[in-house]
């Protein structure tokens, strides 16, 4: 019994790659260049109109500051605060919004030039439909975190399925890598919810700091 105990407590393969970055197993698409993060520190703001009903607006500051909170291990500042409904746009803010034209038909897009990070009610609602089941608040939490990456200067996507910042495949037949590509049908999203250990250290050497110590 007890060695049935220890086993339970050990971390999955999953939990295992989440929080380390191994010798070698840093990749991307090559889909983009990594550089410096869009300012330092980074400021957030949030307005909450046009948001699914069933998101409140404290559910996506949460999503919002834990993400935050996560990639500041990347070694870069950054703050989250709601707009208020005649409240000015503080001056180099981001400003993360639910728009149609800004997602672009995606579930969150990332627009470094126009500062923004916008969300898609639509998709949220359609992913609603077809399973209703679907843990939404697990995807809105990897999709700001995947989008709030881009502003911290990872513009290239992990091939590392479970990266915050991967692409499953190219749409061209290629996989992500994985410690073992069977467990990626066994959990809704094998792709972490939070940055992992290769996230942030491609964050930080973007941003011309050292790698976090093992």
């Amino acid at each position: 019994m007890a060695g049935a105990s220890v086993a339970q407590t050990l971390p999955s393969v999953r939990e295992q790659e989440i929080a380390e970055c191994r010798p070698g197993e840093i990749a991307t698409w090559g889909d983009g260049r990594d550089r410096p993060a869009l300012s330092k520190p980074l400021r957030f703001v949030y307005w909450h109109a046009g948001a699914p009903a069933w998101f409140s607006a404290t559910d996506v500051l949460n999503s919002l500051r834990l993400a935050s909170q996560a990639w500041s291990a990347c070694g870069v500042g950054s703050r989250v605060q709601q707009l208020g409904a005649q409240e000015d746009v503080p001056a180099g803010a981001i400003v993360v919004q639910w728009s149609e034209p800004g997602s672009m038909g995606n579930f969150g897009l990332a627009n470094l030039s126009q500062r923004t990070l916008a969300l898609s009610a639509a998709a949220f609602q359609l992913l609603r439909t077809r399973n209703p089941k679907h843990p939404a608040a697990q995807t809105l939490q990897m999709v700001i975190s995947h989008e709030m990456g881009h502003f911290f200067g990872l513009m290239a996507h992990s091939r590392r399925c479970v990266d915050v910042t991967s692409y499953y495949h190219d749409g061209k037949g290629a996989q992500c890598n994985a410690r073992d590509r069977s467990l990626l049908n066994t959990v809704a999203e094998y792709r972490s919810t939070l940055p992992t250990a290769c996230d942030i250290q491609r964050c930080r050497a973007a941003n011309g700091l050292p790698p976090n110590p093992p």
